[in-house]
């Protein structure tokens, strides 16, 4: 068994371009809303702040650039 040091791991930019080359889905701003208002009933901070701008996205028209 041998063992490279250090392990190679992907670099921030090659995550990009991954990401980068996949479509992105633009949900119906009725779903953002709905789980808008569950990450709130549950007191979730983060996921609050995700879907509001998320929302604020969608409504936009700026989802996928």
């Amino acid at each position: 068994m041998t063992s490279k040091w250090p392990i190679p791991r992907p670099t921030e930019a090659a995550a990009i371009r991954t990401v980068d080359r996949r479509p992105r889905i633009t949900s119906p701003i009725q779903v953002v809303l709905a789980d808008l208002l569950a990450a709130n009933e549950l007191g979730d901070r983060r996921g609050v702040n995700l879907c509001a701008h998320k929302a604020v996205r969608v409504a936009l028209g700026k989802v996928g650039e």
